[in-house]
């Protein structure tokens, strides 16, 4: 039995006293966010826990905060080396003695990392699961108290998700093989119900209580561009947010390289992360953008799990990715911090193509049997298919992505590129009804061009090599340009009235609903659009007003703004650690915003808990204070000049 909870975004959680002061003092933050409290008390009951939440929410916090109460040591089962290199510098920084065991250590430091390790000088430690079943990380484990199992991506252990990976399999041996069971808590950003269950399910999760607090992100705003030529619309772009943050994702190796090449001969300071680099290059681009050395990263998906850098002012998707879940997971890597960002797709069709390439190629895993392979593909298939019609429908791409993963909005966000499109509705039915008598008079033999081109009244060497040309419904649509026709193609696979195979040579079939219109039964009315965004995007606002608790729009001033990131990228100089785990871009805001200048006002800043100030808070209130005391120095001034 699952015990699920669905937060509306109104609810306010209430929280345990003692977790709200552990979130204060080590994390700076008053209150938790959705869906936080929740998790963090049913651990402290001594339940498992499975939370859902997308990238941003606070899923870190939800164990991080029960680890620092529990007796014992809290393990942090992660993917990649990145992720728990990040996480262990923010932990340290705010405080608390964390660490990790992975592959980038030496064979001496990890001995003695697990030697502290055993001492209890850890409290959380970071473990890759290819480490769990090794004899020294048993011996360890055997002897120590281990109160919490907190599994980070819990995707990864379904073979129906976008990341499947064999070594998550392995969790469950390693934690029947401990003493004492431990308290197990999983996390993910995106899972459909078939994801979720097997997380549930092969996990071992003991009636978990679950926390589903909402895919939607409403800092983000998503576009989707059909542009024939991509590089022509990448350039002015990028110089338009020449000083901000972005990533470029790419599809191939090959087209890494190309993009970053061509961005460089531009002149813009970019690097590149794909697997077909040494781990040494790897990593040291990897640290060039998370510190701030370059603002731009072009790379495949290899890059970004476990990535935390909170200033991501964009993501760009320069190839359509296999799948929703992908997409909005790497998307998602833009805003971190609530600040807005954008989120842009270029889509050309020779993606679908790449696609089922990468998708055939991927399916050698030698964990599954043939009929599972066999099984994972055409769902992988399907996949392709719903991530293609996002590039296609007219209808709000946020509802869309919502919709993907069980939830409905509104059918209207102000913040994507539909919404902000001026559409009308047309009556399609004419070219839907000739479409679909097409396929079905030519015995669903063949693909989308041939249907368009007989409908069209096509001359080309294969309609009359098929004799396509003596169909009833040649030329019927003649008057019809083919970017329409293409459009209520797509219209006609998105609702189910057409299907398109999965073969080399996708062939178009009568779908489930296609007897409505063989019969003359329906009406099929579709958005067309009008008029290119003559719609104003709406500001998404994240902060709060302190004495109100509303939304407010702070008042910034840029220039003190400006000071206080150079401050900060001093300090993480010296720190050498990422310039946003001092503080990120929201918190500078605040402190740009607020002008605070006791300890007592700087701690009322988010972010700024009592070991942060200690270590920095000083250091920030001395350029506050020299700033106003600049600016009074100027008014006083200005009113004197004016006395004369």
């Amino acid at each position: 039995m699952m015990k699920e909870t669905n937060y509306d975004p109104s609810f306010t959680d209430g929280a345990d006293t003692k977790a709200k002061e552990v979130l204060k003092r080590y994390f700076g933050y008053d209150d938790f966010r959705t869906g936080q409290s929740s998790i963090i008390n049913s651990l402290l009951a001594g339940e498992d826990a499975l939370g859902i939440m997308p990238t941003g929410a606070g899923k870190s916090i939800c164990y991080q905060v029960p680890a620092l109460m529990m007796s014992g040591v809290t393990l942090v089962i992660s993917p990649l080396i990145s992720l728990m290199i990040d996480q262990v510098k923010a932990l340290n920084q705010a405080g608390i003695h964390a660490a990790y065991l992975n592959s980038s250590l030496t064979v001496g430091q990890y001995y003695k990392a697990l030697d502290y390790a055993r001492q209890m000088v850890y409290k959380i430690i970071y473990v890759a699961p290819e480490r769990l079943l090794t004899e020294e990380f048993q011996s360890f484990a055997r002897s120590t108290e281990i109160s919490m199992v907190a599994i980070d991506e819990a995707h990864c252990v379904s073979q129906w998700g976008q990341d499947f990976r064999p070594s998550y399999l392995k969790i469950t041996e390693f934690i029947d093989s401990l003493p004492k069971r431990p308290i197990v808590a999983a996390f993910t950003a995106t899972a459909t119900d078939l994801v979720k269950n097997d997380i549930i399910k092969i996990l071992h999760l003991h009636n978990p209580h679950t926390v589903v607090t909402g895919f939607d992100r409403k800092n983000l705003s998503f576009e989707v561009r059909k542009e024939k030529d991509k590089f022509s619309f990448l350039i002015p772009y990028l110089r338009e947010h020449k000083d901000q943050n972005g990533i470029i994702y790419c599809s191939t190796r090959k087209t890494v390289e190309e993009v970053t090449d061509r961005l460089r001969q531009e002149g813009f300071a970019v690097t590149r992360y794909h697997a077909g680099l040494g781990d040494r290059e790897r990593n040291q681009n990897q640290d060039d953008f998370i510190y701030d050395k370059v603002n731009l990263m072009v790379a495949t998906n290899a890059f970004g799990m476990g990535i935390d850098k909170s200033n991501v002012n964009f993501v760009i998707h320069y190839n359509m990715p296999k799948n929703l879940e992908s997409y909005y997971q790497e998307a998602g890597r833009a805003g971190r911090d609530g600040s807005n960002a954008e989120c842009i797709l270029l889509y050309a069709p020779k993606d679908v193509v790449t696609n089922q390439y990468l998708i055939d190629l991927g399916n050698d895993n030698e964990e599954l049997d043939d009929f599972s392979r066999r099984k994972v593909r055409e769902n992988e298939y399907e996949k392709l298919k719903q991530m293609t019609f996002y590039c296609f429908t007219n209808d709000c791409l946020r509802e869309y992505i919502l919709r993907y993963f069980g939830e409905y909005g509104q059918g209207y966000c102000g913040n994507c590129s539909n919404c902000l499109t001026n559409f009308e509705e047309v009556d399609v039915t004419a070219i839907s009804e000739a479409l679909v008598k097409t396929v079905s008079e030519s015995r669903e033999r063949y693909g989308i061009n041939v249907i368009i081109d007989t409908i069209r009244g096509g001359k080309n060497s294969k309609i009359m090599q098929f004799r396509m040309n003596e169909a009833s419904t040649y030329a019927s649509m003649s008057k019809e340009s083919d970017k329409t026709v293409r459009l209520v193609v797509n219209h006609l696979l998105l609702t189910e009235y057409l299907i398109l195979t999965n073969d080399n040579y996708p062939i178009l079939k009568l779908g489930p609903n296609a007897h409505y219109l063989l019969n003359k039964e329906r009406t099929i009315m579709m958005k067309m659009m009008k008029e290119e965004k003559k719609i104003k995007p709406k500001k998404v606002v994240e902060y709060t007003d302190k004495k109100s608790a509303a939304p407010a729009v702070l008042d910034v001033n840029e220039a003190l703004f400006a000071e206080l990131k150079s401050l900060r990228a001093k300090l993480a100089t010296i720190q050498k650690v990422p310039a946003y785990i001092i503080f990120n871009d929201k918190t500078l805001t605040e402190m740009a915003a607020y002008l605070p200048v006791t300890e007592e006002e700087m701690l009322e800043i988010n972010g700024v808990g009592a070991m942060k100030f200690e270590k920095y808070g000083q250091d920030f209130i001395d350029v506050i204070k020299e700033f106003k005391d600049a600016a009074d120095n100027s008014s006083t001034d200005s009113n004197n000049q004016n006395i004369d």
